[in-house]
């Protein structure tokens, strides 16, 4: 599933491609995935709407509308979107048939399921191989009351997300798990598997520990590391471990340097151990023994 660093390249991506275009037309071939309306009432509804602007918050993607209404797109497993401009793509493969718009070729961004048509030659595409993808349409004062949305936690990436806040929250969590508390997004949002395994590793913290047995110096050091591991995600535009592709449909580029996730038996980059694999809430994680304590 797309994390933190993946869904805000998607979010910078949208405010530079498509700020400003009007919805002009809508097709799904996969009517489940919007929620709460009919597919008539949905395309009507969203028609001749303008994109004021996308946000994020957590994993979520919100695409602000004029007239008060919001988008509210959740990519779940294997989601991803692709904005397109066919005659600027005819150019560049007339200039160079090896260009960027191949990426769009890709068997992994063949699943359009819905296609959101902007002014006269560009289309939002969703890809979405499992057809796990939502989509809701609702006023904007009313969106971020929706339950999914209200019971997020702090966003790992916001003004909010203070030492001081996390220090706060590792003490109302004085016995829970740092690997698994990490990951429960009602009280941190945006951290994955992906990070929750890169960050811990950089911090040099066992997943294992409880979060009061954290030193103070340790739970500066793991707060540093969150941010600085997602910024640097978010620079590499995300992790194209399996389905997520950028609106361009390239791959992300913080595979190229991951030290620890799915790197299980190969020497640590810090010292003489080696990359272990373990379960940890219903997941895998991954982590050197050695020099992670």
């Amino acid at each position: 599933m797309p994390e933190l660093p993946e869904v805000q390249t998607v979010v910078d991506d949208l405010n530079k491609k498509i700020k400003g275009e009007t919805i002009t037309d809508f097709r799904s071939e996969w009517p489940k995935a919007i929620k709460g309306k009919s597919l008539d009432a949905f395309k009507k509804e969203i028609k001749g709407r303008k994109i004021v602007g996308a946000r994020r918050i957590g994993k979520n993607i919100f695409i602000d509308l004029s007239g008060g209404k919001t988008l509210y797109i959740h990519l779940k497993m294997t989601g991803h979107l692709l904005i397109k401009n066919p005659k600027l793509i005819r150019q560049l493969a007339d200039q160079n048939p090896k260009d960027g718009s191949d990426y769009f070729k890709d068997r992994v961004n063949q699943y359009i399921r819905h296609i959101f048509y902007l002014g006269k030659d560009k289309t939002m595409e969703f890809s979405d191989m499992r057809k796990f993808g939502k989509i809701v349409l609702d006023d904007t004062e009313k969106i971020n009351e929706l339950k999914e949305v209200k019971k997020l936690g702090v966003d790992a990436m916001s003004a909010e997300f203070t030492f001081k806040k996390f220090n706060e929250i590792l003490d109302s969590k004085p016995k829970a798990v740092i690997g698994i508390l990490l990951m429960d997004q009602e009280i941190i949002s945006g951290i994955g598997n992906i990070y929750r395994s890169e960050v811990l590793y950089d911090a040099g913290i066992s997943p294992k520990r409880k979060a009061y047995d954290l030193s103070l110096d340790e739970r500066k050091k793991l707060h540093s590391s969150i941010k600085k591991i997602l910024k640097l995600a978010i620079k590499l535009r995300g992790t194209s471990d399996s389905d997520y592709r950028d609106t361009s449909g390239a791959p992300g580029g913080f595979q190229k340097v991951m030290k620890v996730y799915k790197q299980q038996g190969k020497k640590c980059t810090k010292c003489e151990g080696t990359v272990e694999r373990g379960k940890m809430g219903q997941r895998s994680v991954f982590f050197c023994p050695a020099c992670q304590k």
